[in-house]
This record gives structure tokens, C-alpha cells and sequence, in this order.
């Protein structure tokens, strides 16, 4: 593994503006000052994968919440973080088009899933399109089916991946 992955710093911010142009349609894709937002809402559930040389080639990030699922509003205004909350969603997972097929966004979900189950939250949240519900099923996330989110204009799907709590019967 030629990179690392560890909390996003605010002198990220630059480099994940232009992945996220990369990886998104102008429609749905963040810019640089909801970036800054939340970097400083919640660098503590924002990771990024970075090279040898110090240059960027993926993240992930989301806000907490007391939602099961993810909202509009929730893209847009950092200061719908929820610390409290009892799930993680996921807002972006960007990997750049030529370090894809490497593992890289598996590592940066468990990192995230991982980091999730330490604060004791009860699981994760995240929207897709149709063609990535394969891919995130293999987390262990299910399909809940078309999300009310229209963000971008496009469908979604809403995904939750729960952890079972072994105290529960």
C-alpha cells in the first residue's frame, strides 16, 4: 500500500475541491466552501487517502446524525452535525479515476465503519445510485430502497449498515 489514511487537515482543502470535480457531475459534486464547512464541523469522521508525496487520491466524509437516512439539507449545511448522533452517514466516497480497482475506497469505508463502531454509534448511512447497491451490499449495507433525496437531480438509493449489539435479544 503506497498510501496512508488519516483525518482530513485543512490544508486538504484544495486538493479534495478538485477530486471531488473528478468524481462527481458540477449538479451534485461539493464545493470548495461547503468542503471548508466541513472540515471544520467534523474532521473527526473525515478521512483521506494520501500518496507518499503528500498528494491526495481519495476520501471519505459525512456528518452525524440522529437520522436513519440522509436529507438534501444535510449536504449543504455543515451545522446539521449531530455529534450525538446515533449514525454516521456518508456524504462522498471519491477515489481518483486512475487509482480505482486498487482497493483504495474499500480501505477508506472501513476506516469509516471502524472508527463508526469505537464511538459506539449504531451504524452507517449513505445514498447511492443503482449501479454502486452491489457494491456497498458487500459492507454489509442494505438497500432501502428510492431516497426522497433528489440531490443533483438524480435517483438514489438509501443504504444503512447497522451493528448488531450483542446485549440485544
Amino acid at each position: 500500500m503506497s498510501y496512508q489514511i488519516r483525518r482530513v487537515r485543512s490544508q486538504d482543502l484544495e486538493q479534495l475541491t478538485q477530486i471531488e470535480a473528478c468524481c462527481f457531475p458540477a449538479a451534485e459534486a461539493a464545493g470548495r466552501e461547503a468542503f471548508a464547512e466541513r472540515i471544520a464541523a467534523f474532521p473527526e469522521s473525515f478521512f483521506v487517502a494520501e500518496e507518499e508525496d503528500g498528494s491526495l487520491i481519495g476520501f471519505i466524509n459525512g456528518a452525524m446524525t440522529a437520522r436513519s437516512t440522509i436529507c438534501d439539507e444535510m449536504f449543504e449545511d455543515a451545522s446539521l452535525h449531530e455529534p450525538t448522533g446515533e449514525y454516521q452517514s456518508i456524504f462522498g466516497l471519491d477515489v481518483l479515476p486512475e487509482k480505482r480497482r486498487q482497493g483504495v475506497a474499500a480501505a477508506l469505508m472501513e476506516r469509516m465503519i471502524e472508527e463508526t463502531q469505537k464511538r459506539g454509534k449504531k451504524g452507517l448511512i449513505l445514498t447511492c445510485k443503482d449501479r454502486l447497491l452491489p457494491y456497498y451490499e458487500k459492507f454489509g449495507y442494505r438497500n432501502l430502497g428510492v431516497s426522497a433525496s433528489v440531490h443533483g437531480g438524480a435517483v438514489w438509493y438509501d443504504m444503512i449498515l447497522e451493528f448488531t449489539d450483542s446485549h440485544e435479544n
